[in-house]
């Protein structure tokens, strides 16, 4: 039978999806066409409404197959499958089993129930305590040049806008033995680029060793053969310790990049937010990381619109944006989660402040962006190549200050025969926009 697979939502999704498709392999076949699909996996977000709005289309999308297609078995998991179990079977009957977040691993026992036994209507859920152990085969589906390493589950920060931890549970890391043998699995199938993440990264190891370890594993994994870069997701700026900032400075396959979720700079906000840094400590962070660390890229993220954010909250906000000059930016507006403290709060912001909001400070660090990369003209840096451009007869890669699927590409000129994951070195000769052009100074 053939299954199909729709992974939405953030890459600690998608490394869900790939121990699933895994555990798959042999008794059942994976296509990539909808349209040729028996049975149909839909992997859930529901981190924010927009995420929400798009699984809920998506599972009925799915769904209307049943009467137009060949599919016959339709499977719903991920958060929103956690956060809604009872409802998804009840409002869309086209749903024959709904798996929670921490049972995913049961994906094979569901699929054979529902196919060998004619069961009808699974739930299959365990605890939230539950760390999955993702003992079986992981199949990749980003390429043959990156890979995720997820290494724990779930959150303690309890921000005020967040729903995570009451989806994903307490945080639990992963054993550290277990992830070196999953990055050694994965050198060995190709991998040339780790990206560690986690909901957050930086307390990595508390709760099983009871200290901090993610520098201790940064450097273990930095010892597999075959790896060249490691890159850093998720890193909360007050758990940022000194010890990762020296790993980070001396390792050369870590990347000088970290991608630091602030969320906002008014002390105000911060706090209602429940975060646990203020404006001054967060200044004192990228100072720290830009002296140890020549050339780092630091990536951000932000919200506007948080309930109550004044005129006066919003510009304290793009003033900091402004002195940070930071590398990389994304911004969300603030989308108001049932079960969440901070939907309760009090003036609410409308929507159309909060995208004004968003645009102007996206259009500020478009102007930051640009200027920065103009100044990386003529400069040389390591490119991993992801692939070719026939009709431009071009390279696409990214150099190290760029994450795949969320910041700019390099695209290099090259009179030789480049392969996915090929580092090569290129100098940058202009820039386009968020994007750079380089020649392969080999030529």
């Amino acid at each position: 039978m053939n299954i199909f697979f729709v992974s939405l939502g953030c890459d600690k999704n998608l490394v869900d999806s790939e121990y699933m498709i895994g555990s798959l392999m042999g008794p059942y076949n994976i296509c990539d066409d909808e349209n040729e699909a028996d049975i149909i996996v839909v992997n859930t977000c529901c981190f924010i409404h927009d995420a929400k709005t798009e699984s809920i289309e998506t599972i009925i999308e799915m769904g209307n197959l049943k009467k137009n297609g060949r599919l016959k078995y339709l499977i719903v998991t991920g958060c929103l499958a956690e956060r809604y179990k009872d409802d998804i079977i009840k409002e869309i009957p086209e749903v024959d089993a709904v798996i929670g977040v921490t049972a995913t691993e049961e994906i094979k026992n569901v699929i054979d129930k529902l196919v060998k036994d004619n069961s009808e209507h699974l739930g299959v859920y365990k605890e939230l305590s539950y760390l999955p152990e993702n003992k079986g085969k992981r199949v990749t589906s980003t390429g043959a040049v990156t890979a995720y390493l997820k290494i724990a589950e779930g959150c303690n920060k309890n921000c005020t806008y967040c729903i995570i931890p009451k989806i994903r549970g307490k945080y639990r890391s992963y054993p550290m033995e277990k992830l070196l043998e999953e990055a050694e699995e994965l050198a060995k199938n190709g991998i040339k680029e780790l990206i560690v993440i986690a909901q957050e990264t930086t307390v990595y190891g508390m709760d099983l060793y009871g200290r901090k370890m993610l520098a201790e594993l940064l450097k273990k994994l930095c010892e597999i053969d075959g790896i060249s870069w490691i890159r850093l997701m998720y890193a909360y700026p007050e758990e940022i310790t000194d010890e990762l900032i020296q790993v980070m400075k001396e390792e050369d396959k870590i990347c000088k990049y970290i991608d630091m979720p602030i969320q906002h700079a008014s002390d105000r906000i911060l706090k209602k937010m429940g975060r646990r840094t203020k404006k001054d400590d967060l200044v004192s962070i990228i100072e720290k990381l830009r002296k140890n660390i020549p050339d780092i890229v630091i990536r951000t993220t932000l919200i506007t619109g948080f309930p109550s954010e004044s005129d006066e909250d919003y510009e304290e906000l793009v003033d900091f944006v402004y002195n940070m000059n930071f590398e990389r930016l994304g911004v969300f507006t603030y989308s108001p989660e049932e079960d969440t403290a901070a939907a309760l709060m009090d003036n609410q912001i409308d929507k159309e402040i909060k995208e004004a909001r968003k645009d102007g400070i996206m259009e500020l660090q478009q102007d930051i962006v640009f200027d920065k990369n103009s100044e990386y003209i003529g400069r040389t840096f390591d490119v991993i190549i992801e692939g070719f451009v026939p009709e431009e007869k071009i390279y696409v890669g990214r150099t190290y200050m760029d994450a795949p699927n969320i910041d700019g590409y390099i695209f290099v000129n090259s009179e030789y025969m480049l392969m996915s994951g090929d580092i090569i070195q290129a100098e940058v000769t202009a820039a386009d926009g968020y994007d750079l052009i380089a020649e392969d100074i080999r030529n």
